[in-house]
């Protein structure tokens, strides 16, 4: 989970399209690199996770889920969310608004590495969505990022991680990064972002070129670096230097979380 922090943290001065598009932008940390949303709320569903039994039903998981998102952003309420999950955080019993955005997917890293079995992570991811993001395609990031994650870690080739996530979610992983990069542009949509984001893993020679690929695509790139280091992650693992650097700019609440995971 440390490498979807990661991402964010090295994605976020580059959002809104800020970045030159270049793999080669200088060190993957910067005076900027800082903690956003993606983080707080990666921590959040992960605290949630841990707090229910891993074969918990969906309503026992979806109500700690809402409950552990809630105390953690009102805790950093600063960290830079959208309007609609704003409104969701401050006001009890506002249910889920059919997003289909990228917050579904940049959140669920925790997901990919507690359970046992690809159905069990699907399922899991999916109730850690629908809290907010019932729309199918926000189902469907989260479902696919936390899919990655689990064939990434349990020893899946990436032949093997993209064909699954291709039949099973009907992604276009087709275009390489070369032919995404002149025309991507800032979207919040997981459609626009998770395939992106598994392309960024799928091109990558090791952790730190997942990383670099990511930033390199711009658009809301805090949140599609998220997501390619997170995968990252389970199949190369996080290089200690830069996990260092990671709870070095972490508080320490969420620094105990991680230790807990």
């Amino acid at each position: 989970m440390i490498g979807a922090i990661l991402g964010d943290m090295v994605g976020s001065p580059y959002e809104f399209d800020r970045g030159a598009k270049v793999k080669d932008f200088g060190p993957l940390f910067i005076k900027e690199s800082t903690y956003t949303d993606d983080s707080v709320m990666t921590i959040a569903v992960a605290e949630a996770l841990m707090n229910v039994s891993r074969g918990a039903d969906d309503e026992t998981i979806k109500n700690e889920v809402i409950k552990s998102m809630r105390a953690w952003g009102r805790k950093y309420p600063n960290a830079g969310y959208g309007g609609k999950f704003r409104q969701w955080l401050s006001r009890e019993g506002y249910g889920p608004y059919g997003s289909w955005g990228n917050g579904s997917a940049m959140r669920v890293s925790a997901v990919g590495w507690l359970y046992d079995s690809l159905e069990r992570t699907r399922e899991v991811a999916r109730f850690t969505a629908e809290v907010t993001h019932n729309h199918p395609e926000g189902i469907k990031g989260a479902e696919a990022t936390a899919s990655a994650i689990y064939m990434a870690r349990t020893g899946k080739s990436k032949k093997e991680i993209k064909d699954y996530i291709v039949s099973e979610f009907g992604y276009n992983l087709s275009r390489t990064l070369d032919e995404i990069r002149p025309n991507y542009h800032h979207v919040e949509s997981c459609q626009e972002t998770v395939p992106e984001a598994i392309t960024a893993f799928l091109e990558g020679n090791d952790f730190e070129d997942v990383v670099r690929n990511a930033v390199s695509l711009g658009g809301d790139c805090d949140t599609l670096t998220c997501i390619a280091a997170s995968i990252a992650e389970g199949f190369y693992g996080v290089p200690e230097e830069y996990r260092k650097e990671v709870l070095n700019r972490l508080e320490d609440d969420m620094i105990a979380v991680l230790k807990k995971l």
